[in-house]
């Protein structure tokens, strides 16, 4: 979107007038805003010809909040795929709500989205700073997760039921989806609900948010991984590593687990399209001239080689051909026929990755999105999620967050610095 287009305006329940309980902090006031823009010139280019600089509402907490803290219930989902620092964020805030505010009532709701209806028979479970004072470095979700969309009005109504008054949704793209659906419900209803999202996406792929919890600890443990197959390649006469990582539509775990291990050869995402003989050429090249190559594949790239496949996962996104098998059996294929060595060993350790806990600078950013969460959440704020965009915690519109999925330009420096660190032809055709 052109800046002009952008609207990072948020939806709030309406006007603070309660002092808020935190004392000895500084508070951030309501016009503090943080520019999505950075480039010099591009600001300049605004400045001249009138335009607004579109900007982002600073996260953090303020004077006055929306709600009566002493009244107060709160709820908890987690839902999609589990993903380092889900009991980090959670332990986060519950303990800011207790903390900070002295919210008493907080309830989390099994299995992500279907906590929310009755036809699940799932029950909420109460959420105590004692109960969740251990779960931090703690993988997975104690609440749980699950896929696919629920029915909206049934999830509202059990929202009026127990009488919450703030939603905490913890997810990627559906997960937001879903989150603003029950907000324009709750709208519908003229119910005072806010629902404040945290993103979780492994793949780094929501639009206006720099990073999301979870995806630093993956490009660490990824990065492990391909050092052991980078070992492999080296320990035998033309050996392959091949590692298959997880990236549907974005790259950028694969990208900067290349950067962060920098003995890649090869880095395949969903970005930079390829042909399999441009591949299978650049490969035979490699191996002739230095013996060994590592590739790392993300899990989306180079899906039209394969059959496509019509079946859908129970978000209703189009299930995967499996890319990583794909390329093995097509390596090996290619240097049989071609009487060539090879000594190939595949790796595949994404549902080890997104079920570890935390790095601690990964554990810290946790904690600070589910700070920030809060304090949004308390002044009424609604049908947002909490940013992260030039170092600062921001506000943005669920509508926005999910406008777009973030992918690498492939003619950007990020992929060009990629491509130095790899050595791999820019166009494998």
């Amino acid at each position: 979107m052109a800046d002009a287009e952008l609207d990072f305006e948020i939806s709030r329940l309406g006007e603070c007038r309660i002092p808020s309980p935190m004392t000895g902090i500084r508070f951030v006031p309501d016009q503090e805003r943080v520019l999505y823009e950075s480039s010099f010139s591009r600001i300049c280019g605004c400045i001249d010809a009138g335009t607004e600089l579109a900007s982002m509402e600073l996260a953090g907490p303020r004077e006055k909040i929306f709600f009566d803290p002493s009244k107060l219930k709160c709820g908890i989902v987690t839902c999609g795929g589990i993903c380092p620092g889900v009991n980090e964020v959670i332990r986060s805030l519950v303990m800011s709500l207790f903390y900070h505010y002295g919210v008493r009532t907080v309830f989390g709701f099994p299995y992500g989205f279907e906590g929310l209806t009755w036809r699940h028979g799932h029950t909420p479970v109460e959420l105590t700073p004692q109960g969740v004072n251990f779960i931090h470095g703690m993988g997975g979700s104690i609440l749980g997760t699950s896929r696919g969309p629920q029915d909206v009005t049934e999830m509202v109504d059990t929202l009026e039921r127990m009488n919450i008054s703030i939603l905490f949704t913890i997810g990627g793209d559906g997960t937001l989806k879903g989150a603003r659906a029950i907000a324009g419900e709750i709208g519908r209803r003229g119910l005072k609900t806010s629902v404040v999202g945290i993103p979780k996406t492994i793949d780094n792929d929501i639009s206006y948010i720099h990073k999301s919890f979870g995806f630093e600890t993956a490009v660490t443990e990824a990065s492990k991984v391909i050092n052991s197959a980078h070992n492999e390649a080296t320990g035998a006469r033309n050996g392959v590593g091949l590692v298959k990582l997880m990236g549907r539509e974005s790259g950028f775990i694969a990208a900067y687990s290349v950067l962060a291990d920098n003995n890649v050869n090869f880095c395949l995402v969903p970005e930079s399209p390829f042909t399999l003989d441009g591949f299978l050429d650049a490969l035979r090249e490699r191996l002739q001239r230095r013996g060994h190559a590592v590739i790392v594949v993300a899990e989306g790239a180079g899906q039209d080689l394969m059959p496509k496949r019509e079946d859908r996962d129970a978000s209703g996104n189009p299930k995967l051909g499996d890319i990583g098998i794909f390329l093995k059996e097509a390596i090996k294929r290619d240097f049989k026929e071609r009487n060539i060595a090879l000594n190939l060993k595949y790796i595949d350790p994404s549902y080890t990755i997104r079920s570890v806990p935390a790095t601690p600078h990964d554990s810290s950013f946790c904690l600070l999105l589910g700070h920030n969460a809060v304090h949004a959440g308390m002044t009424g704020r609604t049908s947002m999620v909490v940013g992260f965009w030039k170092n600062e915690f921001t506000h943005v519109p669920i509508s926005m967050a999910v406008s777009q999925r973030k992918r690498i330009d492939p003619e950007g420096w990020f992929w060009g610095t990629v491509l130095a660190s790899t050595g791999q032809p820019r166009h494998m055709v």
